[in-house]
């Protein structure tokens, strides 16, 4: 797990940098845990663009990944460490006893051959999937679900692991990457450990041709643009906004702008809001 770089043969290689694949000990997927996925480009199911930027890329199967961890008391080996083109993090494939392969998110620590299982009476150990109220505190987890059943929604990125700091009653209060401190209900799962590919972090993509790849069109500043195209753009040579702040093409406002519904359920439930990102104020690009 780490990163390459090359001599500077071109401007590209220049700046490049990629991950070593170390971990990785197999090339191909899982084919019966893979299939086609549709490809957007950015449209809706009216074939108008609504995610601007969107399109090309090279084509990706979709590799099929357990997120609900619910086969309960049935141990399973870890067979493949494998690259997934889907997201950041490396997945691995397990082979559960009873015969079924599954892909699951590939925390720092599991390598080839542990065994690993999921259950209220699971093991606090790496790659272990257990109820949060189960979980000893301080105890880094990934993969936590919201809804009990539902799987693991949020900490699933490369690198990214929260912390169980308090239990109380039917809640259990975890901190999570952005730094939010938020409760839980106490019978969600949470696998144990922190998701794998910590240097991913650490990569420069060196051109623009890596980002088409990954079907990421150019972004264009609105104050370059002609008035016809944004509320920013006209005007000899360089010019200010024009206006009180920026907007984005439609005129609403942006760059800091509060977009979360006041009255939204989930709002009880958080402890502390994310730090604030260094991106916003007045530093931050326009839209």
């Amino acid at each position: 797990m780490g990163t390459r770089s090359y001599r500077p043969y071109t401007p590209s290689t220049r700046q490049v940098t990629i991950s070593d694949f170390a971990e990785v000990t197999r090339s191909e997927p899982e084919k019966s845990l893979t299939y086609t996925k549709h490809r957007p480009k950015g449209r809706n199911n009216r074939g108008v663009i609504t995610s601007r930027r969107r399109g090309g890329g090279h084509k990706q199967l979709y590799r099929e990944i357990d997120f609900r961890r619910d086969k309960h008391n049935i141990p399973a080996k870890v067979a493949t460490i494998e690259y997934d083109p889907n997201r950041n993090a490396r997945i691995a494939l397990v082979y559960y006893r009873d015969g079924e392969k599954r892909y699951i998110l590939h925390p720092v620590g599991l390598t080839v051959g542990t065994v690993i299982t999921a259950g209220a009476d699971s093991p606090i150990e790496t790659g272990n999937a257990l109820p949060l109220s189960r979980i000893p505190l301080g105890t880094a987890v990934h993969n936590v679900e919201l809804t009990a059943g539902r799987g693991g929604q949020i900490v699933r990125a490369a690198g990214a692991s929260a912390q169980v700091v308090a239990k109380e009653g039917d809640y259990v209060t975890i901190k999570l990457p952005s730094g939010e401190v938020r409760m839980i209900r106490r019978e969600c799962y949470a696998t144990i450990g922190q998701v794998g590919n910590v240097d991913h972090r650490n990569l420069s993509a060196g051109k623009a041709g890596r980002n088409r790849w990954k079907g990421r069109r150019p972004k264009v500043r609105g104050s370059v643009m002609n008035p016809v195209d944004h509320p920013h753009g006209g005007g000899e040579g360089r010019a200010p906004i024009g206006r009180s702040g920026p907007v984005t093409p439609w005129g609403k406002p942006t760059l800091g702008a509060k977009t979360r519904k006041r009255n939204k359920p989930s709002n009880k439930l958080i402890v502390r809001r994310r730090r604030k990102s260094s991106k916003r104020g007045r530093g931050g690009r326009e839209s």
